[in-house]
């Protein structure tokens, strides 16, 4: 995992954060007051290698970041989770494989400090063909932005999705459509810190564009060096338009 700061109007080079760069590192997701990040790691808990993925958080410090310590809650149960996000009020949504073998959502809520059994979303995040892997809780919970394959309204592969937290109760995920979505995968939202974004990666580009002749090799080996090779980049689109047209 690396970092980059915003300097002079522009991103500065990427550098690689102090505690990765030895083990599989991913989904860094920032806690809504910037001062901690949770993230997914297949490292070693307690010095031993589970080979799976656990979630970790790493907390700022005068002098930067610190190390990294294994979270001890429900989120972590043995099996594997890739992506977890927390509310202002601490409620925290993660994604795991502990119950189907497939990826589905849930979420622990806190309770008198105290993190309790941690709730599988329903039907309506969890059924037998999704897979999410990705579930970003808005800082006052109030929506939560999906990241999933096998939905029914997909407009391809895995597509970006919002539900809306309605009386306490999550509506059903609805398709953020063709301004956050491509043919290719669309995944791993995030808010801009000033809450005017949406943030996410898609993987559009030479894989996905409609062609009227196949490619030939030359066509091929320019395509997968550059930009658009589908390896994914990072794009932002306004947040705002989006819960506009998407509220119940």
């Amino acid at each position: 995992m690396c970092e980059s700061h915003w300097q002079d109007g522009k991103w500065g080079a990427p550098t690689v954060l102090p505690f990765s760069g030895e083990y599989r590192d991913t989904d860094p997701v920032l806690t809504p007051d910037g001062n901690a990040m949770l993230f997914a790691s297949d490292r070693p808990v307690d010095g031993v290698d589970r080979h799976h993925f656990f979630i970790w958080e790493v907390k700022k410090t005068d002098k930067g970041w610190g190390e990294p310590g294994f979270v001890h809650n429900p989120v972590n149960d043995g099996f594997d989770q890739v992506f977890a996000s927390r509310a202002s009020n601490g409620n925290m949504y993660f994604t795991s494989s502990r119950e189907s073998g497939k990826y589905d959502v849930f979420r622990t809520r806190l309770v008198d400090g105290k993190y309790q059994e941690a709730e599988d979303l329903g039907a309506d995040f969890n059924g037998p063909t999704t897979f999410t892997f990705e579930a970003f809780v808005a800082p006052d919970e109030s929506f939560l932005l999906l990241g999933a394959f096998g939905r029914e309204d997909s407009l391809g592969s895995s597509d970006l999705y919002i539900s809306y937290n309605v009386d306490g109760k999550w509506t059903k995920p609805r398709n953020l459509g063709p301004t956050a979505n491509t043919r290719a995968r669309d995944y791993s939202p995030r808010i801009s810190g000033d809450g005017k974004w949406l943030l996410f990666t898609s993987e559009t580009g030479m894989s996905t564009e409609p062609r009227s002749t196949p490619i030939t090799y030359d066509e091929f080996v320019k395509a997968s060096r550059g930009l658009f090779n589908g390896l994914g980049n990072l794009y932002r689109v306004p947040l705002a338009d989006l819960l506009r047209d998407t509220k119940p």
